[in-house]
């Protein structure tokens, strides 16, 4: 029994009382609803605007910028072999020479390879495709069409190709000058960036972190790791996906005894860059050379073999080597490619699904740095290391 002493005052309890919406200030009943909607509607708004901007910003600066993306693509392929090679007690700057002269003399070699291969067999194709467009206006008469109509639709084809005539040569070859310089320019650019990144990217990246206020610079660092994490291990599979889609098309193609075996894996191999729909379209050109020089029914098994290779990428490889890399939902995979082919051509889908990948990595890690500290993981940080 609890006794209360005279002259203490009893505890007054407060009801509670449910908050209540307090309504607009100018006293005018709109619903909750929509003022709801309104808040959001404003804000998604303004994020479509910052995104429209931003994609003008980078299509006016993409000469420089588009270059600068492929470098540091290629140096998250470059930086695990520069890194192992310095292990061995060899300096970073002799280990970076090292793997990017030789990426560029495999280039080179390469591009030779190719292009013998087309100088070679250029002829036997051209025969082969005048040969199969005579057998197709053969079957286009039996159908009932006269030669008029073949030639004339022949015709149009000839000068869509050829441009629309000759009366404007003068401005196809200024396009092509400009364009070769831009091309020139962009091979330069990149070059320089894979080396710089790959020489000298941690105090680049430092350098960055610094331009964010002190109390956001851990989170921004922590974020980098991440990212740099995911995109290594993204362009590492994605080199060993490539790699095993065209060494299978192109055995399946020197089985078949089609012609241009290596342009078809080098087109194949730098298709599959582009996950899900890229080797399966590259593979395509394998098809209409089968088309073209075998007859429609070697055509068809090699499509069967593309289709075939596409299989094992996306049932077998893709999981294994991408699962826990990208985690992103095959869905989501085809639809920012989608996405990023309509906004930036194939430059936008090669970047779509590793951007869509760090973007994923660097909200879940702000979002948990953000998340207050719970009891296991108090628990976990004071508890006594027992490894060591």
């Amino acid at each position: 029994m609890i006794r209360r002493f005279r002259g203490t005052p009893r505890p007054t309890v407060v009801p509670a009382v449910a908050p209540v919406d307090p309504g607009p200030i100018d006293g005018v009943g709109v619903p909750y609803a929509l003022r709801f909607s309104a808040a959001w509607s404003w804000r998604l708004l303004l994020i479509v605007a910052m995104v429209f901007v931003f994609l003008h910003v980078f299509s006016l600066l993409s000469i420089v910028l588009v270059p600068v993306i492929i470098g540091l693509l290629l140096s998250a392929a470059a930086s695990p072999m520069v890194d192992r090679i310095q292990s061995w007690g060899v300096p970073r700057g002799i280990a970076t020479a090292i793997i990017v002269i030789t990426g560029i003399v495999f280039l080179v070699a390469l591009i030779t390879l190719v292009a013998q291969q087309f100088s070679s067999g250029f002829g036997d194709l051209r025969t082969s495709f005048d040969d199969s467009l005579d057998k197709l206006t053969h079957y286009l008469k039996s159908l009932g069409l006269s030669q008029q109509q073949l030639d004339d639709f022949f015709g149009r084809i000839r000068d869509a190709v050829s441009g629309g005539g000759k009366g404007n040569v003068g401005g196809t070859v200024i396009k092509a000058s400009t364009t070769a310089g831009h091309l020139l320019a962009g091979l330069f650019i990149t070059l320089f960036s894979t080396i710089f990144l790959t020489y000298d990217g941690r105090n680049i990246w430092r350098w960055f972190v610094r331009l964010f206020p002190e109390p956001a610079r851990d989170r921004v660092h922590g974020s980098g790791i991440k990212a740099w994490a995911v995109l290594t291990a993204y362009v590492r599979a994605t080199v060993v996906i490539a790699i095993t889609d065209a060494l299978g098309i192109s055995l399946i193609a020197l089985v078949l005894g089609l012609k241009f075996i290596v342009p078809i894996g080098v087109l194949v191999f730098l298709g599959a860059f582009i996950p899900v729909v890229g080797a399966f379209v590259s593979g395509i050109a394998a098809v209409a050379v089968a088309l073209v020089t075998q007859g429609p029914v070697i055509a068809l098994i090699m499509l069967g073999g593309v289709l075939l290779i596409q299989q094992i990428e996306g049932h077998v490889l893709q999981p294994f080597l991408m699962g826990r890399v990208v985690r992103v939902h095959p869905l989501a995979v085809v639809v920012v490619i989608a996405i990023g082919a309509l906004v930036a051509g194939i430059f936008g889908a090669l970047i779509a699904v590793p951007l869509t990948a760090i973007i994923n990595t660097v909200g879940i890690h702000l979002s948990g740095s953000r998340r207050p500290p719970s009891r296991a993981d108090v628990g976990a940080a004071t508890a006594p290391d027992l490894t060591s």
